[in-house]
């Protein structure tokens, strides 16, 4: 191995305890591969085989919490303890080869495709529908429902210890429904849970103190929180970078064992609310939490060196997503010091020899500007 590299292998033992053989995590991924019955399917769990060996900690697509959650065609489930075999299948896989497996769990909120939860009935923060074509207008959860909500993120985080994880990560990102709570775009509302920054946190906290609760009352192992969250939204109102400090600050406080800022380009600088500073968005967020919980940074890293660059600005892990997808032996390339032979680009050849499932495979070769994929060969 290249003896600059060697910052990846560093061993980190989190918070709660648990123990990373290296800085390099397999960042959450929908696969929309899921069997039918919404239960984890063998093309998935060989792709996740695939891509466990060398990384220190895989995070999981994301898991629906409640039936009205169901964010994606092909989404597994976690709502319910009939799932927990299935949930099992695939943590076993992960810590088979020899990384520690943290199940995202999630509600889509308004994200979520009518045809996919209970009588089309989707729920929000507010009825604000999102600003894309063919959004439908959520209906405003119930202070009952809110709580029941609450509740379910709990009750899949005991699943995810049923069925031997290492710890879950809250998705409070990418628009989905904890995300809805925190914005001033999708959350209008008038009670407790809305109006004032403080109310429009009061969701996000409440979801971490029940998963924090529930992991103290039936983890007899270390069991890892992690949460991650989106710095901004494009939308006018939306969440500035001003809000995300104040959101990074308050999680920082809760004793988490990491943050996640969910990023396309790990170096990408704030939109507003930056009080004009030319700082990146990953240094802003860390300058917040001053050392008082580990971040993950991502976004758009493909090689070595990439990876390298970002651990240096202070971040202890860096997470890759597509490139996993493109190299999934790209840990063990780097510490057989072969990183000279890491692929950065697909070809349209490449699917069983990545064992990609087939729903996965189609949206990366289908959607153009995801992937770097060669013309040729």
């Amino acid at each position: 191995m290249n003896p600059k590299y060697q910052p990846f292998f560093e061993t980190f033992r989190f918070r709660s305890g648990v123990q990373v053989n290296n800085r390099i995590v397999m960042a959450p991924m929908t696969t929309y591969s899921a069997d039918p019955d919404d239960t984890v399917s063998k093309a998935e769990v060989a792709y996740y085989v695939r891509r466990s060996k060398g990384v220190g900690m895989v995070i999981t697509a994301c898991t629906y919490v409640t039936a009205n959650g169901k964010g994606f065609h092909g989404e597994f489930a976690g709502d319910r303890d009939e799932m927990i075999p299935s949930l099992r299948e695939l943590a076993s896989a992960i810590k088979g080869q020899g990384a520690k497996a943290i199940l995202q769990i999630f509600h889509g909120g308004r994200m979520c495709p009518p045809e996919l939860v209970p009588q089309g009935d989707v729920v929000s923060a507010s009825s604000v529908a999102a600003e894309q074509q063919g959004a439908k207008v959520p209906r405003a959860l119930t202070e009952e429902e809110i709580q029941e909500i609450i509740t379910s993120f709990g009750e899949t985080t005991r699943r995810a210890i049923e069925a031997g994880y290492d710890g879950v990560e809250i998705h409070g990102a990418n628009g989905y429904l904890v995300q809805q709570f925190f914005s001033p775009h999708s959350n209008r509302r008038e009670d407790r849970w809305g109006g004032s920054l403080e109310n429009r946190l009061r969701f996000p906290l409440a979801v971490v103190d029940e998963v924090k609760r529930v992991v103290s009352q039936h983890a007899k192992e270390p069991f890892l929180v992690g949460y991650r969250f989106s710095p901004e939204e494009p939308e006018t109102p939306g969440i500035t970078m001003a809000d995300t400090l104040v959101l990074t600050d308050a999680l920082a406080s809760k004793e988490l064992d990491y943050l996640h800022v969910s990023l396309m380009d790990f170096w990408s600088t704030p939109r507003r609310g930056a009080d004009g500073s030319d700082a990146t968005r990953i240094e802003l967020i860390q300058k917040q939490v001053a050392g008082r919980v580990p971040l993950i940074g991502v976004g758009s890293i493909h090689t070595p060196d990439e990876a390298l660059k970002a651990l240096e600005s202070g971040v202890p892990f860096v997470a890759l997503g597509r490139e996993l997808i493109i190299e999934p032996d790209w840990v063990e390339k780097v510490r057989q010091g072969r990183e000279a032979e890491i692929r950065v680009e697909l070809s349209r050849h490449d699917q069983a020899r990545l064992e990609i499932p087939d729903p996965l495979w189609q949206a990366v070769v289908n959607t153009p500007g995801w992937f770097p994929i060669a013309e040729k060969g």
